[in-house]
């Protein structure tokens, strides 16, 4: 029913209000209303709702007044209303028996403020730790939208300082498709003065949805900018530690539905978002180097007669990528092939380092001596002692010997040496295991160089497999080594039949799912006297 005259009550309220009957009519507004959508009394009342307010019809605000009939269940939703209010206002949709009721609120500078440090405390809080660029890239629009306007395309410069859109998110489900599309192509051929050219240069840039479209060369973004509704932007740049790195595009949506973008909060979430790319960046290079040295030391290893050699090594999926974890596998000057196992102490350049020292000295001392594991080992420990490395290692040496007699049955003598480190695995041909002599348990290297090194000796099947490992493949912080060493067997058996080199990608992921908590080098021989490796 509409108002013949104006309610003294409704009138004397502080608050914006307007009521729309079921058919979608204005019945009323109060002074404060009027003020706040910026129409009189004379041009609302009696007026279509949608006609009065096009805008709405297909935007937020209509969506949720329809929703709010439709279920009856009340909703709030807050927008900055431009000149001459230059305010934020948030919108209070009731439901009444005959219709709908809307109550205008103004947001406090207060709130504001409060809404604003509860922004950049989620940023800082989802960002921090995050050293994935990918994951890095995939949060931050969804960290800013719709706080920081209706949707946000994330620019960052590669290291040639080429800008490429990397991430996007839209409020609006239906429009994140064509946002996507618009970010893959708009960069191409876009002039000096297009905003987020600007914002790459270190300016913040605003614009309205025209300038935008004028700075569009490419027929495609033209198109797919006015499908977003060609709204106006703030381009903010991405500050690093010593230049910018990319840019923050935030997209504040067109007429009644358009969200303020303050400058300023927009400029303290992209200092946070800009510190915390260029972290993942520095750690992402810092992971490059680190592994790049880290297999430059564990180099190829050579052919053997006695059978097909597999190494493997994958660092830590959360680590420094760099430690001291290494494999060897190399032929004496008597004719046995050898496989080395080892791991330092620590998880740093120092650890990669003293890896570096004690495998090199340990090749060196059993390409000399010919000697067998428990005298290289001994010699490794005193040759640590003299040199002063001061670090402590553990690590297995086996030497793999065929004699004439031996060659004619098809089996192979492996002698093991073992300075405290985890015992080898070793699967007949079948895959069953094979049960290896209980050693005493030797020392681990750096702690006494006279303690004794003891050997033993077994002799094994032609097609057996030989595994050693590093304890990053069995543990975790979850659950003991026993169960992950028994997980190791039963996935090994279960495996044996592949190709050695399946069997060892096969093994890394299934046990570590390619994130190991630590580093994982292992070394395989399969015994089969056929002058090839895997």
């Amino acid at each position: 029913m509409l108002a013949a005259r104006r309610d003294p009550v409704l009138e004397s309220m502080p608050l914006g209000y307007m009521a729309v009957d079921g058919d979608w009519r204005v019945t009323y507004v109060n002074a404060a209303g009027e003020a706040v959508v910026g129409q009189s009394w004379d041009e609302l009342v009696g007026s279509d709702y949608w006609t009065a307010f096009p805008a709405n019809v297909d935007n937020e605000f209509g969506r949720a007044y329809r929703e709010v009939v439709a279920t009856g269940r009340p909703q709030t939703i807050e927008a900055f209303y431009p000149e001459p209010l230059n305010r934020w206002f948030e919108v209070h949709a009731v439901p009444v028996p005959d219709g709908l009721t809307l109550y205008f609120s103004e947001v406090t500078a207060q709130r504001l403020a409060q809404d604003r440090l509860a922004l950049l405390a989620r940023v800082g809080t989802e960002l921090t730790g995050t050293l994935d660029l990918a994951e890095a890239v995939r949060r931050i629009p969804r960290l800013v939208v719709p706080e920081l306007g209706e949707a946000c395309l994330l620019t960052v410069l590669d290291d040639e300082g080429r800008p490429r859109d990397l991430g996007s998110w839209h409020s609006d489900p239906a429009r994140r498709d064509a946002l996507t599309r618009y970010a893959s192509v708009r960069l191409p051929g876009m002039p000096p003065t297009a905003p987020v050219v600007r914002a790459l240069g270190g300016e913040t840039v605003a614009a309205d949805g025209a300038d935008v479209l004028a700075a569009l060369p490419d027929a495609e973004a033209h198109a797919l900018y006015r499908e977003l509704g060609a709204p106006s932007v703030l381009a903010v740049p991405l500050p690093g530690r010593d230049r910018v790195i990319g840019a923050l595009t935030f997209l504040a949506g067109t007429g009644s539905s358009a969200v303020r973008v303050d400058p300023l909060t927009a400029r303290e979430v992209a200092g946070r978002v800009g510190l915390a790319l260029d972290n993942v960046r520095l750690f992402a290079r810092q992971q490059q180097v680190a592994e790049t040295l880290q297999r430059s030391l564990l180099t190829r290893p050579r052919r053997s007669p006695l059978g097909r050699i597999a190494v493997r090594y994958t660092p830590a999926a959360e680590a420094a990528r760099v430690g001291g974890d290494w494999y060897d596998a190399f032929t004496q000057p008597g004719g046995g092939t050898t496989l080395v196992i080892g791991d330092v102490v620590g998880h740093d350049t120092a650890a990669a380092a003293a890896m570096g020292q004690l495998r090199s000295l340990l090749r060196g001392i059993a390409a000399y001596s010919d000697a067998g594991p428990a005298e290289v080992l001994r010699g490794l420990d005193t040759a640590m002692a003299t040199l002063a490395v001061d670090t402590y290692a553990t690590a297995a040496v086996a030497r793999f010997q065929r004699s004439e007699e031996d060659a004619g049955t098809g089996r192979t003598r492996m002698t093991l040496s073992n300075a405290g480190h985890l015992p080898p695995l070793v699967l007949a041909p079948g895959g069953g295991p094979v049960v290896l002599p209980e050693g005493p348990g030797d020392l681990l290297l750096g702690v006494d160089p006279d303690s004794p090194r003891t050997e033993w000796t077994v002799s094994l099947d032609r097609g057996t497999t030989v595994l050693l490992f590093t304890d990053g493949l069995v543990e975790r912080r979850t659950t003991d080594l026993d169960s992950g060493l028994a997980r190791l067997a039963a996935t090994a058996r279960e495996l044996a039949g592949r190709p050695l080199g399946v069997l060892c990608d096969e093994l890394i992921e299934r046990l570590v799912q390619g994130r190991p908590e630590d580093d994982v080098a292992l070394v395989a021989l399969r015994l089969d006297g056929r002058d090839t490796l895997g």
